[in-house]
């Protein structure tokens, strides 16, 4: 008790002479840890006087103790070498062992008795450094969440074909199934990719091991790696939940998860691919409660953003938005569905699947098994006497065909294509049998995008780039030119990766006379979009170069998700 009330009174000094927090702050702190027993930090930090960062920062200067990143030095095997109840009663984790010394990080390096426990435990001598008490939880949580679950499995008989058998029994009304470890395992996964805001799960299977993967704001971290035993079972399950045929493993399937998470109501979209080591199975995350974002927020600076409004106030003709898989073409559509939405329009949508259900849209869910495809599904639609068609994507000759027929004859249609830039959508769909004069008389205009990360505004880094940087020539920018960007940082607030959340690039290409009869004489793509710069396009790339200027990302992000050679 007297060594800890010693650390609350070092710990409240320290902040007072970095002058942090005041003495009278430091009271109402302590009383308030007198009633609910927090350490003095913690407390500190939820009532607003500090940061944890503060803290770690003030310990650092003040007494020589180094702060550490976790997850650039995590080492699993260590973790597990110590016993769990103790790393998570004193919430340390040991980052790396030399001779008889171990490093320790954690977020109190001033607790002497976790200090003695660990020497006495280990027999080695500690040397305590500092870290954010999130990523410590991370680190134990990813070392020993799934340790139970692996034992579990690797206690399962390994003779051929025994763990198909028992992948055979985990129906998902079995009853006590919810005490099966590959149950707890999937259920697991995907509590963890949801909490997370991860957009896909990738079950890797490896020669020696399976690898799962999430994919946050565009790029995918290695999440865990589990046994190889785990691999049949743990597909199988999950098969099982998607309606998937969990004996054919040579073709690739398609299966969908529905599922109720904390009150919300997620979907699943499920996709296995034969491998060398097995099937690979990718799980997309529809959170279907995430609130719609307006057609305000969703990136457009105000040129392309007047732009974009233009081509929506037409009564019929086609407006399409394009970019890769995950580029935030779906999210774009609602936004628009959620500002066209009226009583005085009858607006019909054919998705597949529905990602958002808009009270007052009329919305079909494609059912391929049943007959309903999108082409079908658009024929029906026009004699249900429609005002705005959406279409959830085109990828056929004939939806593309009763499409652009429809927005010629009073409909306003809305669809999504995969093509790298906004021209490519007008060649594409020529390539998939529209007549070009088609083509040019109902189309409006294209939307291409893609999604960049945010650089967190509290560490955010401005630099000037050296004149002969790789961000010059991809900004077209002469050596001797004052070129001020921004580099991402590392904060407690973005979690030391220095970005956060996610925000698109754009280019707006509106159909004018030119590029009508460009398009009937079946002219490139690249000739389509240099007449189109002609006429006041903003480039994908130029949009991102003017927000990486303005700080909202870097160049480097702008480079990775839209560089081309042709600049």
């Amino acid at each position: 008790m007297n060594g800890k009330q010693g650390y609350r009174k070092r710990l409240g000094d320290l902040l007072v002479d970095a002058g942090l927090i005041t003495a009278a702050q430091l009271q109402q702190a302590l009383q308030a840890q007198r009633q609910t027993g927090e350490r003095l930090g913690r407390v500190l930090v939820n009532l607003g006087f500090v940061t944890e960062q503060d803290i770690l920062n003030t310990l650092e200067m003040q007494l020589g103790i180094p702060q550490v990143t976790l997850a650039d030095r995590l080492n699993i095997p260590l973790i597990r070498s110590l016993p769990e109840t103790l790393l998570r009663r004193h919430r340390v984790v040991p980052v790396k062992q030399e001779g008889d010394r171990l490093m320790i990080a954690m977020s109190d390096p001033l607790n002497v008795v976790a200090i003695d426990d660990l020497r006495l435990a280990t027999g080695l001598e500690i040397d305590p450094v500092l870290a954010r008490e999130k990523e410590i939880d991370d680190a134990l949580r990813k070392a020993f969440a799934l340790s139970s679950l692996e034992k579990a499995f690797a206690e399962m008989p390994d003779e051929p074909g025994a763990t198909d058998m028992q992948a055979l029994d985990l129906a998902p009304d079995d009853a006590g199934g919810a005490e099966a470890p590959v149950i707890r395992l999937v259920n697991s996964l995907i509590a963890q990719a949801v909490n997370e805001k991860a957009s896909d799960i990738h079950i890797e299977p490896q020669e020696k091991k399976v690898l799962v993967r999430f994919r946050q704001d565009g790029l995918l971290r290695e999440v865990m790696t589990l046994s190889h035993q785990t691999r049949l079972p743990l597909v199988s399950r999950i098969k099982i939940m998607a309606g998937m045929d969990i004996a054919e493993k040579r073709l690739p399937q398609d299966g969908r998860i529905q599922i109720k998470f904390a009150g919300r109501n997620i979907d699943l979209r499920v996709s296995s691919m034969p491998t060398v080591f097995g099937e690979k199975i990718v799980l997309r995350i529809l959170d279907k409660s995430t609130s719609i974002l307006p057609i305000e927020e969703l990136g457009f600076d105000d040129y392309n953003f007047d732009r974009f409004l233009s081509l929506l106030r037409h009564a019929y003709g086609m407006v399409l938005i394009t970019g890769p898989t995950g580029s935030g073409k779906t999210t774009t559509l609602y936004a628009v569905l959620n500002k066209l939405r009226s009583p005085e329009l009858n607006i019909v949508t054919i998705e597949d699947p529905v990602e958002y259900v808009l009270e007052g849209i009329n919305q079909t869910q494609v059912n391929v098994k049943a007959g309903l495809t999108f082409a079908s599904g658009l024929r029906s639609i026009l004699r249900q006497d429609p005002d705005v068609i959406m279409v959830g994507e085109i990828r056929d000759h004939e939806t593309a065909e009763i499409a652009v027929r429809a927005a010629s004859t009073g409909h306003l249609v809305l669809s999504t294509l995969h093509t790298n830039d906004a021209a490519g959508a007008l060649t594409r769909l020529i390539d998939m049998g529209v007549e070009p004069f088609l083509v040019a008389s109902s189309l409006l205009g294209v939307v291409a995008q893609r999604l960049v990360r945010v650089l967190c505004p509290h560490c955010r880094q401005e630099y000037r780039p050296a004149p002969d940087a790789a961000e010059r020539i991809f900004m077209g920018h002469a050596p001797a030119d004052d070129v001020t960007l921004f580099a991402p940082g590392k904060c407690a607030r973005c979690e030391q990766l220095g970005y956060r959340g996610r925000i698109s690039i754009q280019e707006v290409l509106i159909s004018s006379g030119n590029i009508r009869s460009l398009i009937n004489q079946k002219r490139s793509a690249d000739e389509i979009k240099q007449q189109a710069i002609k006429e006041g396009m903003v480039t994908l790339q130029q949009d991102g170069i003017n927000k990486a200027r303005r700080g909202i990302t870097s160049l480097q992000e702008i480079m990775r998700v839209a560089y081309t050679e042709e600049r």
